[in-house]
């Protein structure tokens, strides 16, 4: 399938109240307002197509920018086109699932997670995070770096109430990520969880709620699921 009847397909496929939801989220044009699950369909028409899938991130359509994610191969990806993409991740939903997803699967993943983290740039900072968060997920922990991984806890642990608002929400997502994935720090990200409490994130005119991560990671560990790692964290 060609980038022109790719780009049709996706406006056959959006529809004026996904496109008003994902307004509220903040989304802004280009977009047609495809559901997630309809991208999830295109991307056998993508997935072998590596030149499509950069040159759907590039069309600054948000659904095309999204099923690019979805659709390419985080080993073939370069690090300066990574570096292209988080420059152009202007709102939560690509920093912090496209970019951040595809990041953490790549070869350079830590290195951008720990670039990206230090930005000024909200969305920047907010793909750091994320990437890092998708990485301990997915990465035998063997390989994870504990000690710098502590370090982090402490972060977020003295500075999560000062950050900016979606740099909040990703923090408090990392202290998940380290609780549920890595069992040598559970009861230290519990801990953490337990002192922040709530997070307050403005999430706009949405229905969106910010979980508690102590009650979040208490509900895996009560489910013997602590430490399962995912296959993937594309999704």
């Amino acid at each position: 399938m060609t980038y022109e009847e790719m780009m049709q397909k996706l406006e056959e496929l959006g529809s004026d109240q996904t496109k008003q939801i994902y307004k509220n989220h903040g989304v802004r044009e280009p977009y047609f307002g495809v559901k997630i699950g309809d991208l999830k369909k295109l991307v056998k028409f993508v997935k072998k197509d590596h030149e499509l899938a950069l040159k759907l991130y590039e069309s600054g359509n948000h659904d095309a920018m999204y099923l690019a994610g979805l659709s390419i191969n985080p080993k073939l990806i370069s690090i300066e086109t990574l570096q292209e993409w988080v420059k152009k991740a202007y709102w939560y939903m690509v920093a912090e699932y496209t970019v951040a997803q595809v990041a953490a699967e790549s070869e350079f993943a830590l290195d951008l997670a720990r670039e990206w983290m230090k930005s000024e740039v909200e969305m920047i900072a907010v793909c750091g995070w994320s990437t890092y968060s998708n990485y301990i997920s997915i990465t035998q922990d063997e390989f994870l770096d504990i000690a710098e991984i502590r370090k982090m806890l402490n972060q977020v642990n003295s500075t999560i109430h000062e950050e900016r608002n979606r740099v909040r929400y990703v923090m408090n997502g990392f202290v998940i990520s380290v609780g549920t994935y890595v069992p040598e720090l559970k009861d230290e990200a519990k801990q953490v969880a337990e002192h922040i409490g709530k997070v307050h994130v403005d999430v706009g005119n949405t229905a969106c709620k910010i979980p508690l991560a102590f009650e979040y990671i208490k509900k895996v560990e009560s489910k013997n699921r602590i430490g399962m790692k995912r296959k993937t964290c594309i999704c």
